[in-house]
């Protein structure tokens, strides 16, 4: 199997580079990952007939719950597994390169916020760490050990300790970054109000079950008096990605330079949507070289001219579950 350069994916600088790799990610993938080969076949798509990254097949997301999705056949390090609110079968994302997965969220990590060294990092997500198998707490988790700060670290529910160590830090001037679940962060206000200066607050999406699913606009009205903050930010992930993308607030996402979203016409999933108009989300995560680079999601969404994207909801036959999966 010829090795691919993953140099490459980490230095991309604008869209021809964009667009050069990602033919070539398609190519690798295409030659060593049965699965989409058969789904590329089907569509009779090949390297062959396809001249730009927009032309390259998005494989359905479902396919993570049925098949073994494996462009390589490098030992699996680890599995990361979908969350779920229903009994459904889960999502298997088979990780064969963790520093690859390591290198993509921390690079990503620091080009919208800086050095996770000049961070306090706490963590609010039960969800997540009462199973097994979540990117979500892998990343955070080796963010906070990055951090190295003293009181950054993870919160189960201990929302009255947690609430204290944020008015502590408050006091010091401690520039924060508090991370959690909706439902969890709903929790942690309910009973007061706080007033936070030197702290960002970044939801990670859904209710989990937990509470009634939230438009976006209400939940994040209802955080921001509740934490007495300006802007929530949030974070754009999933299972089956090893990229994530970051709003800084009003829920406008933008992606690092080896990630890219572009919408589906809904009623006809091999039509490209025009940008500004609400469509099925695909997209391109060329770090997740040995696995997929190329999915078609559940989630709907928008496009702007400049690259960045909304999400605004799901599709009404799939499970609520993941990163920022809000409802209609």
């Amino acid at each position: 199997m010829k090795q691919f350069d993953t140099h490459r994916i980490f230095n991309i600088s604008n869209a021809t580079a964009f667009n050069v790799v990602a033919l070539d990610v398609f190519q690798f993938q295409y030659e060593n990952n049965k699965v989409y080969r058969s789904f590329c076949d089907h569509l009779k798509k090949s390297p062959q007939n396809v001249s730009n990254h927009q032309e390259i097949p998005f494989l359905p997301i479902s396919f993570f719950k049925s098949h073994q999705i494996l462009s390589t056949p490098q030992e699996t390090k680890t599995i990361f597994t979908s969350s779920g609110t229903t009994q459904g079968t889960t999502s298997k994302h088979f990780v064969s390169d963790v520093d690859l997965y390591e290198k993509s969220f921390l690079k990503a990590f620091e080009l919208f916020y800086g050095r996770p060294q000049d961070l306090c990092i706490l963590a609010l997500l039960p969800s997540y760490l009462e199973r097994e198998g979540s990117s979500l707490i892998y990343m955070v988790n080796s963010l906070i050990e990055r951090s190295g700060h003293s009181n950054s670290g993870f919160y189960l529910h201990n929302l009255k300790e947690l609430r204290q160590k944020l008015e502590e830090l408050e006091q010091k001037g401690t520039k924060t970054l508090l991370i959690g679940v909706s439902f969890a962060l709903l929790d942690l206000i309910e009973q007061s109000q706080l007033s936070l200066k030197n702290t960002m607050v970044m939801e990670t999406g859904g209710m989990k079950g937990r509470r009634k699913e939230l438009i976006r606009e209400e939940l994040h009205q209802i955080l921001k008096k509740g934490f007495g903050v300006d802007h929530i930010h949030s974070e754009y992930g999933m299972t089956e990605l090893l990229s994530q993308g970051y709003s800084k607030g009003n829920g406008i996402f933008e992606t690092p330079p080896w990630m890219k979203i572009i919408t589906r016409d809904t009623e006809d999933p091999l039509t490209i949507q025009t940008r500004g108009k609400t469509g099925g989300v695909n997209v391109i995560d060329l770090a997740n070289l040995y696995s997929c680079s190329f999915i078609a999601t559940q989630d709907l969404g928008k496009t702007h001219p400049n690259g960045t994207f909304e999400v605004l909801g799901r599709f009404d036959d799939s499970d609520i579950r993941g990163c920022n999966l809000m409802v209609l």
